[in-house]
């Protein structure tokens, strides 16, 4: 007799999974955001980048700024309207481009917000590479408040500390995982302390929450509080986390830890830091964060920043790595190898390819900026520009989440919210000659890359589809011709279930048999993160031992076709893993005289093509079952 659990059961349960997921939340979701007071009011201030004079009006002004972006930006406009924009619960630029491209009149619409999608993701993989460079960096800096002997030691500190990050991405996160969460915790709550402990000497840092301050700071300064702008901007680094991590936590969990944790700690720390300048006179004190301490505390501050950095970048090499995945599966990049590091938790991913570039990229960075400080210059850029292509795409979800009377008022709202973030957009480009052509290179880079992609398998998929012929009209001619029917079963890959594969054709031109019970499969990507176990295959029995099979996944899902292909039990299919052989073709390119793509561009669709991962290894075949047909297609 199984009973029940009490309501009040039920509820404490209920109420300690909540915390628990709010806890995993902050250690993914909040630390990057949470490194920004590491260079962020520094930043402001600093003469390389232009930043001001350190006077009470500019001081309050500043301050001012970085707590009405904190308030509109992150908990109104990511916390209130961003995270509705959800495809069945996941997030990310992806997960948006799929939703808004959906259902559209115009044919063109849906092209554009494509290439926005994209353009929207690449600049986040830029992002991906700058975090975890500028956060150790920043981190490893404080060793210098201590003693200026450890100045020499900084860079190639940081260099280490990176490469061991990345060169442990092969094992998973799966056992650390479980302190990323108390770790941050410990870090915010210590970062409110410290802002506490400065903003009691200096009270009257407060009156930095009257935005009158900010305004006052563009009429005094003019041209030089709008370049600051780029560097109020790092306070926001960060935040498109929880959009993109809506799926493993859900909203609630990313609302309370960001309101009751990662807003007060930071407000509580970049008023300190207010206070500190308000106290030190005209001068910069060097390092505002690290200052905040005793000297006896520095080892301590400078151990605690660096485990939360190495969490924060910890975080945007995971969110590069699913999002490198999500893209193969919806046709924008090659296969690439995907190592799963965790049998309990399926989203976690080890992408070897991803990880080499980011790991090279990030060290490259540390070696030639060698200073948080010029780094800053190239961080902040790819941010705004990916914060404007998702709100831009916000626009045109309102409709799919609230009523034609709300979006009435919800879209001028947007409208300004979306101007605050071009100004913070128009204020970053005054940086690209100091760092931020990094960043846009790279995006720049995988955006040609990408659509490229997209655009070569289309083409082969449209020339195809004209090549082809029916399978009925094939099944029809099967009694009258000569071919052997051996036994087992094959299965050939293609990309249209309903016609017949060129694999197929090559195998009995050749070898002149056709196996008793032959599969023409095809795997499509929904646009939907996951897809029903009830809604996973299509079948079709031709007759003849001829089947056609369609296997749909979602885009955060992993092909494996012989798992699926064991549950099918319709018109007497049925498979046995020692007698089912499966045949690829395996595309060799030739470039025509004349074709719909530059020549320059197929060149490197055809460099992605060679390079792609084995199929086989991708959609998780026994390497021993494999059969491999050679084909050539005209590009």
């Amino acid at each position: 007799m199984q009973v029940e659990p009490t309501p009040s059961v039920g509820g404490f349960r209920q109420r300690a999974g909540m915390v628990w997921m709010t806890l995993a939340a902050l250690g993914v979701v909040f630390g990057d955001i949470g490194t920004s007071p590491l260079y962020a009011m520094r930043e402001c201030f600093h003469a390389s980048q232009g930043g001001l004079a350190v006077d009470p009006a500019n001081v309050l002004g500043v301050l001012s700024l970085i707590i009405w972006s904190l308030l509109l930006i992150i908990s109104v406009q990511y916390l209130v309207f961003v995270l509705r924009a959800d495809l069945r619960g996941e997030g990310g630029l992806l997960a948006l481009m799929l939703l808004v491209t959906r259902n559209r009149k115009s044919p063109r619409l849906p092209v554009i917000l494509t290439f926005v999608g994209i353009l929207g993701a690449t600049l986040i993989c830029g992002d991906a590479v700058i975090t975890p460079a500028i956060s150790v960096l920043s981190a490893v800096e404080g060793l210098n408040q201590i003693t200026p002997a450890f100045k020499p030691v900084v860079v190639p500190m940081a260099v280490a500390i990176l490469v061991m990050l990345f060169f442990f991405q092969r094992h998973g996160t799966a056992r650390l995982g479980v302190v990323f969460g108390p770790v941050v915790l410990v870090w915010y709550v210590v970062m409110a302390w410290l802002g506490l402990t400065a903003l009691l000497d200096r009270p009257d840092v407060l009156h930095a929450l009257n935005p009158v301050w900010a305004v006052r700071l563009f009429w005094n300064n003019g041209l030089a509080a709008f370049r600051v702008l780029s560097s109020v901007f790092l306070v926001l680094t960060g935040a498109e986390a929880m959009y993109a991590d809506l799926g493993h936590f859900g909203r609630t969990p990313i609302r309370l830890g960001w309101y009751l944790v990662a807003l007060p700690g930071l407000l509580l720390n970049y008023l300190g830091q207010g206070a500190l300048l308000l106290s030190g006179g005209e001068s910069l004190p060097g390092n505002l964060f690290y200052r905040m301490v005793s000297p006896g505390w520095l080892y301590p501050l400078v151990i605690l920043a660096t485990m939360a950095t190495i969490i924060a970048s910890q975080a945007v090499i995971t969110g590069a790595f699913s999002l490198a995945r999500q893209a193969v599966q919806l046709g924008l990049w090659p296969r690439i190898a995907v190592v799963h590091t965790s049998a309990r938790h399926i989203g976690q991913v080890y992408v070897p390819g991803v990880n080499v570039l980011l790991g090279f990229l990030t060290v490259a960075l540390v070696l030639g900026f060698r200073d948080s400080g010029r780094l800053a210059g190239a961080y902040g850029i790819a941010v705004s520009m990916a914060m404007v292509l998702s709100k831009f795409l916000v626009l045109f979800a309102l409709q799919d989440y609230w009523s034609p009377k709300v979006c009435r008022w919800l879209r001028p709202l947007m409208l300004v919210l979306l101007a605050v973030d071009v100004s913070f957009l128009a204020s970053c480009f005054t940086k690209v000659w100091s760092g931020g052509w990094v960043a846009l290179s790279l995006a720049g880079t995988l955006f040609l890359l990408a659509v490229t992609w997209r655009r070569g398998r289309a083409i082969l998929r449209e020339a195809s589809i004209r090549q082809s012929f029916e399978i009925p009209m094939f099944v029809a001619d099967i009694p009258r011709s000569k071919v052997h029917r051996t036994p087992g079963t094959a299965v050939f890959l293609a990309g249209n279930w309903k016609s017949v594969p060129r694999a197929l054709l090559h195998n009995i031109k050749h070898n002149r048999v056709l196996h008793e019970q032959t599969v023409i499969l095809s795997v499509q990507t929904e646009e939907v993160p996951r897809v029903a176990d009830s809604e996973r295959v299509e079948f079709v029995d031709y007759g003849h031992g001829m089947y056609g099979v369609l296997v749909k996944y979602g885009f955060s899902e992993d092909p494996d076709l012989p798992t699926v292909l064991k549950t099918i039990r319709q018109g007497g299919l049925s498979f046995d893993p020692a007698r089912t052989t499966y045949f690829l073709g395996k595309e060799t390119l030739v470039l025509r005289e004349v074709s719909p793509m530059a020549r320059w561009r197929r060149q490197v669709f055809a460099f992605l093509s060679r390079n792609a991962s084995d199929p086989s290894r991708f959609f998780r075949l026994p390497a021993n079952r494999v059969v491999e047909l050679g084909l050539q297609i005209e590009l």
